[in-house]
């Protein structure tokens, strides 16, 4: 199964949503997905969704999941690096109306040349090759980058804080 969370914020990610669903109707995903939609518009018509799940059904998805595909919010991406997974991260843009400004995509390209344990999908087009790809991917990955979550934990707080200009 895939999950797919576009998280919380109140802007639509029509453009992440509407393309799982392509690439599921079209075969190309073959497994079931399951979509947390948020405030998007799109109406998947090829996976189970819902506009937001309670939390600990949020917890069972991304425990179940063989992918997670998430949004650049940070709370998102981490749930599933806590529990040894890889999450593929889809930022949302500015340029599409996903957000404010393109900091998720600037935070995100951060945590993967810093930690590299997150697969960055900029180009949504690039989508169904990493899917696809997934597996081999994520063997490819040293093992460090896969597991240490408390050092990602520590190292997460100084991008953090770098981004944001204090010590």
């Amino acid at each position: 199964m895939i999950f797919v969370t576009v998280g919380t914020h109140e802007q639509q990610f029509d453009r992440l949503v509407k393309y799982i669903d392509e690439l599921k109707s079209s075969g190309k995903i073959a497994e079931d997905v399951i979509i947390q939609t948020g405030y998007s518009t799109y109406e998947p018509l090829s996976c189970e969704w819902s506009k937001f799940f309670p939390y600990k059904q949020m917890e069972e998805h991304v425990k179940n999941a063989r992918i997670v595909i998430t949004h650049g919010g940070p709370s998102s991406f981490i749930a599933p690096l806590r529990i040894g997974k890889v999450p593929i991260v889809v930022p949302r843009q500015s340029e599409f109306g996903e957000h404010v400004n393109d900091h998720q995509l600037e935070f995100c390209e951060a945590v993967q040349k810093r930690q590299g344990n997150i697969l960055l999908v900029k180009d949504i087009i690039n989508l169904g090759n990493v899917i696809a790809d997934y597996d081999k991917l994520v063997a490819s990955m040293p093992a460090e980058m896969k597991s240490n979550n408390s050092k990602f934990c520590e190292d997460l707080e100084k991008i953090v804080f770098d981004l944001l200009g204090r010590e």
